[in-house]
């Protein structure tokens, strides 16, 4: 099978929308891969810091990007696992800080353009399940699926607040929604690939669904396009 002939569904939204959850639960469910884009750009900065790289460096940033060693994986308690460098960080890249270095530097044109090819790479057979914030506009404009979640502020803080707590981080509800409020407008304003739904994407409002009723609708649409064996 070409690389252009395997199918992707891609699942964009804003931070907090539960796009990261459905995206691996369906990947699991279909047999396919996943992408979590969102992480890509964590572990650029998780990587641009542990190599003493400034966050403004934009040509340091792009030599990171091009070089970057990730893979995805799943922990034995189904939770997701991501590796840089072979190393574990699925802690360190869901702290805010990590998500506010990402937001800035997924702004920077050059280092979009460092990470696209990175990207695609991972649509392999049988499928792809790709999430994100430009996924189903600018890395995959070809895809079967396009879904774009959306949810509330108050509830997407209180899901990553939970998410976090859980975790072992203390960190106040208020912090939480005014840095999810800033990254959504930075994200939705910047020039480059700024968040915004496929003109084909499926638009779901997610504020009152469970991950288990977010997944049924998922696979109920990518059983419609065929996409379910």
């Amino acid at each position: 099978m070409a690389t252009n002939e395997v199918p992707v569904i891609t699942i964009d939204g804003p931070g907090g929308s539960g796009k990261g959850t459905l995206s691996r639960l369906l990947a699991k469910r279909l047999g396919w891969h996943w992408l979590d884009s969102g992480a890509i750009y964590r572990l650029t900065a998780l990587a641009a810091l542990r190599h003493g790289v400034d966050i403004d460096d934009v040509p340091a940033l792009v030599e990171q990007a091009r070089h970057l060693n990730v893979r995805f994986g799943e922990s034995d308690d189904g939770e997701a696992s991501i590796y840089l460098d072979g190393e574990e960080v699925s802690a360190e890249l869901r702290t805010e800080q990590s998500g506010e270095a990402a937001s800035k530097i997924a702004a920077c044109p050059e280092v979009r353009e460092a990470l696209l090819q990175r990207q695609r790479d991972f649509r392999q057979p049988p499928g792809l399940v790709a999430d994100g914030r430009d996924m189903g506009t600018v890395v995959f404009p070809d895809a079967r699926l396009k879904l774009f979640l959306t949810a509330s502020i108050e509830e997407r803080a209180q899901r990553r607040y939970k998410q976090l707590k859980a975790q072992g981080f203390d960190i106040s509800i208020d912090a939480l929604f005014r840095e999810i409020s800033a990254r959504d407008d930075r994200d939705m304003n910047r020039p480059v690939s700024p968040l915004r739904p496929a003109d084909d994407a499926v638009v779901i409002d997610c504020s009152e669904m469970s991950i288990d009723e977010m997944l049924e609708t998922a696979l109920k649409l990518a059983e419609e396009k065929g996409l379910v064996a």
